[in-house]
Order: structure tokens, then sequence, then C-alpha cells
């Protein structure tokens, strides 16, 4: 089928200025590339934080005779949910060696940071660091301030679920997990895993396989399939195309968890500030872009990347470019995600359909994750 003469004029310049916003966005990172490279810190062993106390096996979790007890409103027992996930995926990001018993295997973090058979390739630090960074920076405290949930002068380690991060994040820790479980990549169980529910608004969570497959079906499928992958595979992410199709499964699933949390929990955002609120939609907006390009979210990569992130909630009356105690970099960054995110949506998500396009090929994929890493 042929688009209509007007039509593909109107496509073509769109997409030439898509390529001019890319392009320039990518220049202004100039500076900020050039400092990232000349910095001797590396990225590559930073872990969220409580991460040494948090849970490393469902065996460290409380049991109540036949039932594992997680309390995913506790952020040390949902933080040890993406540490179980690590380890039980090890295998594909770094394959058993020789000197397994010596832990001298190249990829593998270091036997006294307590990440013993974790590679830092694994793609599934994202989602670990990023609940690391909603912890850090007060996401997952009640922003209604009806409770002490999450407060420094309170409980410090409650999750709230009037937070709408905490509540995107749980179905994109709860979800994964479960999905990990029906995949049967944790093998037979001799106990049963309970899922604990929140003090308030449990109808608004799902808190086993069957609650979840029957809730969130299409999160809860692109899951299973990611770890059903992944344990049955007899390739490791050395090999380029069996890397290209984790991370593929893996971000599907992610778009499908977002894309329900974001229908679910719009009741949330009206407890956050405006500029907060507004963050959060583009945040979650953004990701749709960085999913097509296959992001490589290993813990060296995602660690830099958010970088340039808020260090805290935003207030009323702040506004991007222009927040005093935020980096040039943070405010560089606030600004672009919201003005893709209003872009986007103005042109009835025309941009994500043609960046999409773009992103069809690995070529494409690559280009676009240079410039993603560039600009944020």
């Amino acid at each position: 089928m042929v688009l209509p003469s007007m039509e593909c004029l109107f496509l073509r310049i769109f997409v030439w200025h898509l390529f001019i916003f890319l392009f320039a966005t990518s220049s202004l990172s100039l500076e900020l590339t050039e400092k990232l490279a000349e910095e001797p810190e590396s990225y590559s062993d930073a872990v969220p934080p409580l991460w040494h106390s948090a849970p490393g096996n469902l065996d460290e979790y409380p049991v109540n005779g036949n039932n594992i007890l997680i309390n995913p409103w506790s952020y040390p027992q949902r933080l040890g949910l993406y540490k179980i996930l690590l380890k039980a995926t090890s295998n594909f990001f770094t394959p058993p060696g020789p000197n397994d018993a010596d832990n001298n295997v190249p990829g593998r973090l270091p036997q006294q940071h307590g990440l013993q058979y974790i590679s830092n390739k694994n793609i599934l630090w994202g989602l670990a660091l990023q609940h690391g960074w909603q912890y850090s920076t007060g996401r997952l405290e009640d922003p209604t301030n009806i409770t002490r949930c999450g407060k420094k002068d309170g409980d410090n380690l409650c999750i709230s679920e009037r937070s709408w991060w905490a509540c995107m994040n749980y179905y994109l820790a709860i979800v994964p997990f479960l999905g990990a479980l029906e995949s049967g990549i944790f093998g037979d169980l001799a106990d049963k895993v309970e899922i604990l529910p929140p003090d308030e608004q449990r109808a608004d969570f799902c808190h086993s396989v069957a609650e979840c497959n029957a809730q969130a079906p299409k999160a809860m499928a692109g899951w299973r399939d990611f770890f059903k992958y992944l344990s049955s595979t007899a390739l490791s992410s050395e090999v380029p195309e069996a890397q290209e199709a984790a991370l593929n499964y893996m971000w599907k699933a992610h778009v499908h968890s977002l894309a329900y949390g974001r229908r679910k929990f719009k009741n949330r955002l009206p407890y956050l500030s405006g500029p907060e609120s507004n963050f959060g939609e583009d945040w979650a907006a953004t990701v749709d872009f960085i999913a097509a390009t296959h992001f490589h979210t290993d813990q060296e990569t995602t660690n830099r990347l958010q970088t340039g992130l808020p260090p805290r909630m935003l207030l009323e009356g702040e506004k991007a470019p222009f927040i005093a105690d935020f980096t040039p970099e943070q405010n560089k960054v606030l600004f672009l995600l919201g003005a893709l995110s209003r872009t986007n949506e103005k042109t009835g998500n025309l941009l994500l359909l043609i960046w999409k396009a773009v992103m069809a090929t690995e070529g494409g994929r690559e280009i676009g994750r240079k410039l993603i890493e560039s600009v944020i």
C-alpha cells in the first residue's frame, strides 16, 4: 500500500525533525560524556541501599508452617526478590567455568561484596537498582503523611501502598518473581510461597500466581516467557543472538507491567506534587522509547544512567532546568524527559511509532542505545 504523497511528505519531515532533536540533545550531552570518560569512578560494583542485608535465598524469609512469607511492603524483603532473581539467572549471564570454586570467573563480582555468582552483566540489575533509587530518594514513603511509613523519623524500611512509585514497582517486582516461580526456574520448592497483602487497598494488588494471571495476564506471560527462555536455552549472553533475545523478552514484559500499572494507579498521582506527578508519568512514558532499543540494563550502565535522575522528590513550583540543588545533568534530563513525553502526547503517539519503526533493526537499536546513553 502506497501512502498519499502529502502523508509521505509529512512523515519524511517528521522523521527529519526527530533526528534533528536527537542530534541536538546528543550534542548537549557532549560535555557530560567527556566528563564521564575522565572520571576514575567505576559504576560496575555499586549496589542498592541495604543490599547486603536483604535476603538472598527463599529460606531466609520467615516461614509459617509450610508457607514462606514474603512481605513486599518491606524494602529489604522486596529488594531480596531481585537478589534471588539475579542469582537464579546467573548461569545465562556468566556460564559456569572451571574456576567457580575460586570465584575468579571474569564478569562476576568478588565474593567480599556478598554477590558471588551474580554477574554485573545481568540485565535484571536495572530493576534492582531502580528500586534502590526509589528508596534512597524517598519515593517509596507515604506521600500523604497520614502514616510515617518510609519516613526517616518513622518506619524507614516500610513501603507505602499510597506511593505511586511503590505501586508501579510492585508490578515490576512481585509479578516478575511470580512469573519466575511459574516458569519453574526455582525447581520444586518444599514450601509454598505466600505474598502478604498491604494493610489497606488489598484489591489493588495480586498475591499469587493465579491472582496475577487473572489480574495482569500479559505482564505475567511476559515475565514467565523471559525466565523460561533463560532457563531453557543452551546459549549464554556471550552469544549476541541470545543476549538480544533475552533483552527482547525482558523489555516486552517490562512494558506490559508498566502499562498495567499506569492504568491501575492513576489514583495515586494526586498524592504527589504537580512536578513529581508529571515526572513520574514522563519517566514511565520514556521507558517505551528505551524499551524499543533493547537497552542493556546491566549494573554499570544502569548506575551511570541513574546519575541523571532526580536525587529527591520534586516540590511544588520547581521546574527544570532551573532547580537549584540539582546538577546540570539532572536538570537537563528532567527537562528532556518532559519535552519527549509532551511531544509524543501531542502527536498522538506518532513519535513513538516512528521511533519503534527506526528501532526495528539491530543497527537502528544500536544507534538508539548510544543516543539514550549520551542524552540520559
